[in-house]
């Protein structure tokens, strides 16, 4: 379909896909200067922003399988993003916390993104800009309820 054709709302859609998908493989080519996978970074980013979760809760928060989670907190842990840590109640809950390193990679990548969005929106006012974060407001509310 053309996109002159597409009615408001199939825009709207075919637009916020398109510039998430722009974003996205960027920030794959910033991973890239990290040595950390796409799927690292989205479970650094839960674990920093729900901290000390076990495997299990960040296998839901992820919807990928346990197993995959192990495999990849191992790597991390490798890589000395998170460790492991046993609960002081219960010896059986181990927790997955963010070391400093991990925390560090986190925000270099997200100051680069940030960097990355500002070059796009040079040409763009600030009256627009304060706009444009107004209706995104609206939608991340809509969406986080």
């Amino acid at each position: 379909m053309d996109f002159n054709q597409m009615d408001d709302i199939e825009k709207i859609e075919f637009l916020l896909r398109k510039i998430c998908f722009d974003i996205k493989q960027k920030g794959r080519t910033i991973l890239g200067d990290y040595k950390i996978t796409p799927p690292q970074f989205n479970a650094l980013q839960i674990l920093a922003n729900h901290d000390n979760l076990t495997i299990s809760e960040l296998s839901n928060k992820l919807y990928l399988a346990p197993s995959t989670i192990t495999d990849l907190v191992d790597r991390m842990e490798n890589n000395g993003l998170v460790e492991r840590v046993r609960t002081k109640e219960d010896r059986r809950t181990v927790r997955i916390h963010v070391l400093d390193k991990g925390y560090e990679i986190i925000n270099k990548v997200i100051e680069e993104r940030c960097r990355y969005i500002d070059t796009l929106l040079e040409e763009t006012s600030e009256e627009d800009k304060k706009i444009f974060i107004k209706y995104l407001e609206y939608f991340y509310n809509d969406i986080s309820t």
